[in-house]
């Protein structure tokens, strides 16, 4: 049975917009259920561990989709999102593969987590196949290959983008631009129509640019592990 370890966020605060913020319930509940359906061991973890936070903008009516109503009568996975480890106390070497859900939380704590980098980097140098999706990406910027360069320089890679920012009006809010900093960084960026589905695979890195992107990021995941 293959592992894959999601990480999720702990920070909840929108900024200085006194807004709560968190992961976004569909980047994680659909990637969850693809692996699951296809007999993933899923095992999550956060900075704090605990109940990380879900934005509440993504528990609205109009943001529910299959997944997020699947999850509301799921014991298992409810269970599991009330008592995620905490990120330094997990081993990378338990897990296949790597999965970084987005949401506005990212931007700020695992942007800057050293556990998080440290994490990125030996599923990295260990040719683990990592994935992250809309703010996801921000989990990945700090991380280094054994050169000392990103692991983002060089390649394809998407995320939630400027104009995408602006549509949300979150472009001021956030504490750097995401497609900006992905772009310093080396990354060859890449992106579609705002909040289309999609997705760019380079080599063991596979990155999805918005929520409606999540569940195909999972599906290229599992197509790679078979």
């Amino acid at each position: 049975m293959k592992k894959v370890l999601f990480v999720l966020p702990s920070h909840d605060q929108l900024g200085n917009t006194g807004q709560k913020t968190g992961y976004w319930l569909e980047e994680f509940a659909s990637p969850y259920y693809e692996f699951v359906d296809n007999e993933f061991d899923v095992t999550i973890a956060s900075p704090r561990g605990g109940k990380p936070p879900v934005d509440p903008k993504s528990l609205q009516p109009e943001n529910r989709t299959e997944y997020t109503k699947r999850l509301e009568n799921d014991k298992t996975v409810k269970e599991k999102l009330e008592n995620t480890l905490v990120l330094n106390e997990v081993s990378p070497e338990d897990y296949d593969t790597l999965f970084l859900p987005g949401g506005h939380g990212p931007m700020w704590d695992l942007s800057q987590d050293k556990g998080l980098k440290n994490l990125v980097e030996k599923f990295y140098n260990n040719n683990k196949i990592i994935s992250a999706v809309c703010h996801g990406p921000a989990g990945l910027i700090q991380a280094m290959d054994k050169n000392g360069d990103s692991i983002l320089k060089n390649r394809r890679i998407t995320g939630f983008t400027n104009d995408e920012e602006e549509a949300v009006k979150l472009d001021k809010t956030v504490p750097f631009s995401l497609e900006n900093k992905l772009k310093e960084l080396g990354g060859k960026f890449e992106k579609s129509e705002n909040f289309k589905p999609f997705v760019v695979n380079d080599g063991q890195i596979i990155t999805g640019q918005n929520p409606a992107s999540s569940f195909l990021a999972a599906k290229k995941v599992v197509e790679l592990l078979r």
